[in-house]
């Protein structure tokens, strides 16, 4: 991190949180990761968003997920990894009932028990968000050392009012573990001097309008 940029707290909190991270990181992307029982898993994992949603308080950081959002990087890569996650970390914090990914859930009466806040703003908002008329993001996930590629998709949820959104049917646990870590893991690089190329790439699908063709 360029230590010009930071004041004495700034760099004794940032410090703490980027190790933690990294350490986080490197257990949550190994594949011996799901040996461990959907409680551990999920424990970890809820450690993580919590960490990169405190971080993402950072000015630096806000500036640069701000630029994603105006178009800096693939269509909707900004609202993932600010809007979406941070929904993650806000369910996970404010409903601190489940055990597993897998049991994660939210709906209208939930999200409004005590008043309308954070998660009932995105679940209203990202009904919205369409791509060839579906709530569906598609990535491919490169995975240097294994010389692995994997499909994977985000599913933003297309009804509100009435349903059960699940957060395994936004993300899948397994694949979703590996591209939420890496793209979080990309944000918070771009304050870190010199940092190491990603050992996992996330390779946005391109969206391209096809004009008819006569025939």
């Amino acid at each position: 991190m360029e230590e010009k940029k930071l004041n004495h707290k700034e760099k004794e909190a940032l410090q703490l949180f980027y190790n933690r991270f990294y350490d986080l990181y490197d257990e949550i992307t190994d594949d011996n990761f799901f040996d461990n029982n959907e409680k551990i898993r999920f424990f970890k994992l809820r450690e993580a968003f919590s960490i990169y949603k405190e971080v993402l308080s950072y000015e630096p950081l806000k500036q640069y997920v701000n630029w994603m959002k105006k178009g800096g990087r693939p269509h909707v890569e900004g609202i993932i990894a600010d809007d979406l996650f941070s929904f993650i970390r806000n369910t996970l914090l404010h409903f601190p009932i489940f055990e597993s990914w897998n049991e994660v859930y939210i709906n209208k009466n939930l999200a409004t028990w005590s008043k309308a806040g954070q998660i009932d703003r995105f679940l209203k908002k990202c009904t919205d968000i369409k791509i060839s008329g579906k709530g569906t993001v598609k990535y491919r996930i490169w995975e240097k050392k294994k010389k692995e590629m994997t499909h994977f998709e985000v599913n933003f949820p297309q009804e509100y009012e009435k349903n059960n959104i699940y957060l395994a049917e936004i993300i899948q646990e397994k694949v979703g573990t590996k591209f939420c870590m890496a793209l979080m893991k990309e944000v918070l690089n771009t304050q870190v001097e010199n940092a190491e190329d990603p050992d996992i790439v996330i390779m946005s699908q391109v969206y391209v309008p096809v004009p008819n063709l006569k025939r």
